[in-house]
């Protein structure tokens, strides 16, 4: 089968942003000739829609999106589209929700599929706005019988995902007694260190464990807190790729299931590049989908906030990044100089504002109160907050945001 993998960065809640992708890849010159055109997980409302999905007027517009895009495919009678989104389901215990791939072709929807394995641990909480699939099945298209599961539903193998609960359900394996010939996965797994590994094992094993080809579309972009790699994949059925698409970025790749893959064609990302590349595109995101254009950070001359300059950089270009330099009594003629060489060796624009006289007026406020204590990290600590209203100031005025350089440790006490 020729199918192609459309490896897009959805926005979460723009469901007319994410239609016209959807739209705009069908029109595609380069995919003529696609017999199934495939999206991630949810792809249609973007991964986590989270509260969301308990707003009646969101669910009513998604459904009315998927009945667009059905009257839009009518006009491409030879690609039908997979793709992620949430289904309003009825039965026995009510109405609810379930995480759903929806298969639309000529008009009409040819089939779906809920998702059965719903986590409910660590970042996710879709067992909060879901019910589980009651069925799996599989679905007849094009001479092949798919086998269509969504993201955690490959799961089943606990050893692979440690602090993951033992699952009753293997989908994969349900799928099998049904006679798929063709795995297809949905998905929208966050990155982490060393997810690329973990994550291509899991689907490589269960290739050749059922001697099935498999497909596997994953989100890619940045939301909030999560970045999505991508680093969607097709393999043969000996587990070998026959396509690997790239990490952190968008892309459409073509491929025919019935090719050879080849085991040399896949290399791992190196670790350090792709936390790298995940903190530029969590950046990069978070300013593009918030509609910001410039950031602004404190430059000490030391390597925490020299790193996350440059990762600003990368993000969004020199001439959006601003650096600011807030001199007080503690520091050395060092940080100020260090800091300029820095800004001049990015390109960025660059500002001297001292802190001391703010500093002093802060000491003298509080004199009588300290009268009877000695100076401690007290009186230090206060060159922080002084920095952070100063650097809130200018993004206020000017309409950047502030990139804190400060560890987990330091945020979660109010220090940065």
């Amino acid at each position: 089968m020729i199918i192609t993998i459309a490896q897009l960065n959805p926005y979460v809640g723009d469901l007319e942003k994410n239609l016209e992708m959807i739209k705009h890849t069908l029109r595609e010159e380069s995919i003529k000739g696609t017999e199934l055109l495939v999206f991630p997980e949810l792809f249609l409302v973007g991964y986590p829609p989270k509260g969301l999905l308990e707003r009646a007027w969101f669910i009513e517009k998604a459904q009315e999106a998927i009945e667009d895009l059905q009257v839009f495919s009518r006009g491409f009678p030879r690609t039908a589209v997979l793709l992620g989104t949430p289904r309003v389901i009825n039965n026995a215990l009510g109405k609810g929700l379930s995480n759903s791939a929806v298969l639309v072709g000529g008009g009409e929807i040819l089939f779906e599929q809920a998702k059965t394995l719903l986590p409910g641990y660590d970042l996710f909480d879709e067992q909060r706005y879901f019910r589980p699939a009651t069925e799996i099945d599989t679905v007849d298209f094009h001479g092949e019988k798919l086998g269509i599961f969504l993201g955690e539903d490959a799961c089943f193998d606990v050893q692979l995902w440690p602090g993951v609960k033992s699952f009753l359900v293997n989908p994969a394996a349900e799928l099998k007694k049904k006679g798929a010939t063709l795995f297809i996965n949905l998905a929208a797994f966050p990155f982490y260190r060393g997810a690329e590994e973990t994550i291509y094992r899991l689907f490589s094993e269960q290739a050749r464990q059922y001697r099935i080809p498999l497909v596997y579309a994953n989100q890619v972009g940045a939301n909030d807190e999560l970045v999505f790699a991508g680093r969607s994949f097709c393999l043969d059925g000996q587990g070998q790729p026959l396509a690997v698409l790239e990490p952190f970025q968008e892309q459409v790749m073509t491929i025919n299931t019935e090719a050879q893959g080849i085991a040399a064609s896949y290399a791992l990302q190196e670790e350090v590049e792709s936390v790298y590349e995940a903190l530029v595109l969590g950046i990069k995101d978070y300013f593009k989908k918030t509609g910001f254009q410039k950031a602004l950070l404190g430059l000490s001359g030391g390597i925490d906030s020299a790193l996350v300059c440059a990762l600003a950089v990368a993000a969004l270009g020199k001439s959006n990044v601003m650096g600011i330099s807030l001199p007080s009594p503690f520091s050395s003629h060092g940080s100020v100089e260090d800091s300029r060489k820095l800004a001049e060796n990015l390109g960025i624009e660059f500002k001297v504002i001292p802190i001391s006289g703010i500093y002093q007026a802060y000491l003298e406020s509080l004199q009588e109160s300290f009268a009877d204590r000695p100076t401690d990290i007290t009186e230090e600590n206060i060159q922080a907050r002084i920095r952070g209203n100063i650097l809130m100031a200018f993004a206020n005025k000017f309409g950047y945001l502030v990139l804190t350089t400060g560890n987990k440790s330091e945020l979660s006490v109010g220090y940065c």
